[in-house]
Parts: structure tokens; sequence; C-alpha cells
């Protein structure tokens, strides 16, 4: 009889810790993506609302065996083409991986805009940004961006206006489409959750934001 209360007792206390375990990961995701919701505040648009910026930038993403843009991708870059045509902004960085798993994104991402009548000479592109840290970062440090409208889908905005605050840049984000399957905008959702505690702690690390204080939209 003791063996058995002991040994229910240990379970109750591993059930115990679980959950506390539990409840302590889901505290930090949650608020570390609050976080992240509050530094994004008032600079989140649809493509009708976008302010005027000098520079779309258009994270990369996964190309197809055949070399084009997959829907996430596509969905970016037909919004920084409607943001180019609409005059609310100049140039587009294409940002991602040159020499990615999947191939060439930036490649990719190029012959898609020049198909769709891009003056090739409106496209900067940076084949190392290979994480959105990355594009951000390398946007300000390299091609001395310092305003700039992030196109990407609705679970990315976020995260992506933060490190490109944090970066240095006055950013502003701006939905693309998503023509994606109910599995892909749940992993990416799940994705985007899991990423928002690493996120945080590089803000915290910089000491906050480096980025203009100008209200979204000014010149």
């Amino acid at each position: 009889m003791d063996r058995l209360e002991s040994r229910g007792g240990w379970a109750r206390r591993l059930f115990g810790a679980g959950v506390a375990l539990a409840g302590g990961v889901m505290t930090i995701l949650v608020g570390a993506n609050l976080r992240l919701w509050m530094t994004a505040t008032g600079r989140l648009f649809e493509v009708a609302a976008a302010p005027v910026v000098l520079v779309v930038i258009v994270p990369g993403a996964k190309v197809g065996p055949d070399g084009a843009p997959m829907a996430y991708l596509r969905g970016r870059l037909d919004v920084a083409i409607e943001l180019l045509a609409a005059g609310k902004a100049r140039e587009v960085l294409i940002s991602g991986a040159a020499r990615g798993d999947s191939g060439d994104e930036i490649a990719s991402m190029r012959t898609y805009l020049v198909d769709r009548g891009v003056d090739p000479a409106c496209i900067r592109s940076d084949g190392e940004g290979v994480s959105t840290r990355a594009t951000c970062d390398r946007a300000r440090s390299v091609f001395g961006i310092d305003r700039a409208a992030v196109v990407t889908q609705r679970q990315h905005r976020v995260r992506a206006v933060a490190l490109g605050r944090a970066a240095g840049i006055d950013a502003v984000g701006v939905t693309a489409y998503c023509d994606c399957r109910r599995r892909t905008l749940v992993r990416n959702t799940i994705r985007e959750w899991l990423a928002g505690p690493k996120a945080v702690a590089g803000l915290i690390r910089r000491g906050g934001f480096r980025g203009s204080g100008r209200r979204p939209g000014g010149r």
C-alpha cells in the first residue's frame, strides 16, 4: 500500500510540474507576442491604405521545383507590384537566400517582377537575407534604408515590423495576399508564435528600437 501511495505521490508531483512548465511556456509565448503587437500598433496596413514610402521590402520565401515563386512569395510580390504601380513606392528590395534549399529566391523574385512589367532599375537585390532579422539588418546597414514598407503575410507582419524598427528602419507592414492551403496557414501561424520570444529577446539585447520616431505616412 505504501508503495502504491508513493507512486501516486510521484505521479501527482510530476503532473503538477508538467502543468507548471506548460503554463510558464504559454506565459512567455503570449507575453512575447503581445509585446511585438504593441510595437507594431498603428503600423499595419492593407494594400489600399498603405502609406507612401521610398522602398518596399519583400522578404524571400520558398520557390517551387521549377524556380517560380510559390503561393506565399507570389502574394508578397503581387502586392509590391501594386504599390509600385500606385506610386506608393519607387523601389523594391528583394531579400532572400540566393542559395536556399528550395532554389535561388532572388532570381525567382526578380524574374517574376520583371515579367510583370517592373523596371529592373527599380529592383535592388540582397541574396544574404536568409532570415527576417538578416533582411532588416542588411536593409539598414548595407542598403542604407531608413524607411520602408515590409510586404508580408498577416501572421508575419508584426515580427517583421518589430525587427525592422530594431534595425533602425521606420518600418510599416503591408498585408500580402495569401492564396494558401489551410495547413500552410496553420503551420506558419504556429511558427510565428514560437518565434516571438526569440525576437523579443533580440530587441531587449539591442536596447529597444533605433528606428525613426516619425508617424507612419510621414514624408
